[in-house]
């Protein structure tokens, strides 16, 4: 029994013995340098967070404080055609953009894998739709698209192609069309470039074998490089959509949500009716709304990550 106590007590560790080891330990050294991170995140992330979940239940505006009503917001919401407007847009607007991305992206960091002059100041010119400020880009765009100044609209009409000038943000439909061609348009760089650093990775070997076995162009790609990049591809995407169905700058200095709320998407709405509106507790509830499918992008991310550990041989544990 005297050993027993004896054993039990060498294995107990002290709180100064446990500090020690946390000061000292270099095993715990990631864990200092990931304090200050985990701070800011609480501070500017959680926090934010849980007080907009709590405000989507209350009743709250711009100048009062609300008391808690529990699922009301939500259930006018539930009622509210604009809401479900904006649902479909934000899915629309998601999922046209995002798959247009990944095409154009996945076929442009082909091209600049592959051994080309000026490839270095070509990689720079790609990524500038995505270096520039988002607000710049929206004004270039709302220039772009003018009824009355509109140069594609002035193209077509001296290639004979049309007769009048295209309303591109005064009809609905032209305006969904003209915000995605926007957004494809800033998004391109930031997976083309991402996919090509994927691209890089992948061993040189595995094609030279797929060459001996007289694998075709197509067979190459298919059983070998999408397969060594879905990965990336997954993670990619994921921020891809993350980007896409939270966007919020480009739509409001574009169009507004407008015309007739056909480009609102569920970011704009819900600033247009917490900020604009002073209606904080609908605004919210708006933005909570937007959790769900946030969170089914991160886990797709998460699988895609567990993928990638199978290939290398690693525990999913």
């Amino acid at each position: 029994m005297a050993t027993q106590v004896e054993r039990t007590g060498s294995a107990t560790v002290s709180p100064m013995g446990l500090w020690s080891r946390l000061k000292y330990d270099r095993n715990w050294l990631g864990f200092w340098f990931m304090v200050p991170a985990g701070a800011f995140l609480i501070l500017f992330l959680t926090y934010p967070l849980g007080l907009g979940i709590w405000l989507s239940v209350t009743d709250t505006r711009i100048g009062r404080d609300g008391v808690y009503i529990g699922l009301e917001n939500f259930e006018w919401l539930n009622k509210d055609p604009v809401f479900w407007l904006s649902v479909f847009n934000t899915f629309l607007y998601t999922t046209v953009a995002s798959v247009i991305k990944f095409g154009l992206g996945l076929y442009l960091a082909i091209l600049l894998n592959n051994q080309m002059p000026f490839k270095a100041m070509i990689r720079a010119v790609v990524l500038l739709p995505f270096i520039v400020p988002t607000v710049l880009s929206a004004i270039a765009f709302w220039w772009i698209y003018d009824t009355q100044f509109s140069i594609i609209s002035w193209s077509l009409i001296e290639l004979g192609l049309i007769t009048e000038n295209i309303n591109f943000l005064g009809d609905p439909n032209n305006a969904r069309a003209s915000v995605i061609a926007a957004n494809i348009w800033r998004g391109i760089p930031f997976v083309a470039i991402t996919l090509l650093a994927g691209l890089q990775t992948i061993p040189q070997s595995l094609y030279e074998a797929a060459t001996i076995d007289g694998a075709s162009r197509w067979q190459m790609f298919r059983f070998v490089t999408f397969p060594m990049l879905t990965p990336i591809i997954a993670v990619v995407m994921t921020f891809s959509v993350l980007f896409t169905f939270t966007d919020f700058q480009l739509i409001y200095a574009m169009t507004r949500g407008g015309p007739v709320n056909a480009t609102h998407l569920m970011a704009t709405l819900s600033y247009q009716r917490a900020i604009m509106g002073g209606n904080l507790g609908e605004g919210a509830a708006i933005s909570t709304a937007m959790i769900p499918f946030l969170l089914a992008a991160i886990l797709f991310s998460w699988f895609g990550l567990q993928r990638r550990k199978w290939q290398q041989g690693e525990s999913d544990d």
